[in-house]
């Protein structure tokens, strides 16, 4: 009989991303097994996106149920094991409640105790590992004691766009010239990650345009408003603007049929470097936020860190990070112009 485990991941989207090696190292140490995702709605799209998952439960959507319906749904699962990759004592008391046979969390959450048959030893704060490698750790509940290495983790970074594109933005996309690259910059963190800032972005989209590439801006609506006047005065530089126009599904089209992205530690560059496209984070030597924790993984990522100790004093005023405006945007650039083309179609669009 196959085995049907739920990885319980109910933050944000770059999280979901370094968390898909769990899927696949289950599906790997469990030939046939069914792998669900317990996660929030704007991540349905990543778990869909990901050839790991065979399903996706909505934890916004189970929430707002009846307590005997929240039982139902997870009881419906069929799920002999569930990971709580993210404590959630919600969750965390429900699947006890369920009768989900196999409950793993950590030793670190009181709750787990009570709710959990199967507690990990693990504290991410001083960890040396990656964050992909600390949520391969809660393997360890199924017998996997290994500690994979870096590379072998980042090979279970995989995601395909479920979509296709719109055949506008596809010919966008299609009308470089050779030698030309499709950089995406994606300026915003949403509070998730040190910024760069405006200035910086503003300069490198400059400098690309300068060198004959192509710059297309994405970001939320609501962060397209706030950049309207930075856009505006970009504008001569950019091949497009296109904040608030992507929905998550036809963002990972975009991603994946331009050839890399340039961003601070967000969901998007998380979501390029799972693309196989080329993605550039920009990251402050700050612990955990640096790049040892937080590294995009895939066969065409890479970061940039400023060449100092932990940055102590820069804890204290996250908005005048020094250390990562430390990155000048020539280094960047230069960063980029080392790219070579990436093949439309590489990874496996639709359509």
């Amino acid at each position: 009989m196959s085995r049907t485990f739920l990885l319980s991941r109910t933050d944000a989207i770059g999280d979901v991303v370094l968390t898909l090696p769990v899927a696949g190292r289950l599906k790997q140490l469990f030939p046939g097994c069914r792998v669900l995702l317990l996660g929030r709605t704007y991540t349905q799209a990543v778990a869909k996106a990901c050839p790991w998952l065979d399903g996706f439960i909505n934890f916004d959507e189970l929430r707002q149920l009846p307590a005997a319906a929240q039982l139902a749904a997870l009881q419906a699962t069929a799920a002999d094991t569930i990971l709580h990759v993210f404590p959630n004592k919600l969750l965390a008391a429900l699947a006890r409640k369920a009768g989900i046979r196999q409950r793993v969390g950590t030793r670190s959450r009181w709750f787990h105790w009570l709710t959990c048959n199967h507690l990990v030893a693990l504290s991410r704060r001083h960890s040396p590992l990656h964050e992909a490698q600390l949520n391969l750790q809660l393997l360890r509940s199924v017998g996997e004691m290994t500690v994979l290495p870096l590379t072998e983790v980042a090979s279970l970074v995989k995601l395909q766009p479920v979509v296709p594109l719109r055949l506008e933005l596809r010919q966008l996309l299609n009308a470089r010239q050779p030698g030309q690259l499709n950089v995406i910059l994606h300026p915003r963190s949403r509070g998730s990650a040190r910024e760069w800032g405006l200035a910086h972005f503003g300069t490198l989209a400059r400098l690309l345009h300068q060198a004959g590439h192509r710059v297309f801006i994405t970001g939320t609506a609501a962060e397209g408003e706030e950049l309207r006047e930075w856009l505006t005065e970009h504008q001569p530089f950019l091949a497009a603007e296109l904040t608030g126009q992507l929905e998550l599904p036809e963002f990972l089209a975009f991603i994946a049929t331009a050839d890399g992205l340039v961003a601070g530690s967000t969901g998007p560059l998380h979501l390029a470097a799972a693309l196989g496209r080329h993605a550039l984070g920009l990251y402050p030597p700050i612990r955990p936020m640096h790049p040892g924790r937080w590294a995009p993984l895939g066969l065409h990522a890479e970061y940039l860190i400023f060449d100092k100790p932990d940055c102590q004093e820069c804890r204290t005023q996250p908005a005048a990070c020094t250390c990562i405006k430390a990155l000048e945007p020539v280094q960047v650039l230069a960063r980029v112009q080392q790219w070579p083309p990436l093949l439309f179609g590489s990874s496996s669009l639709p359509g």
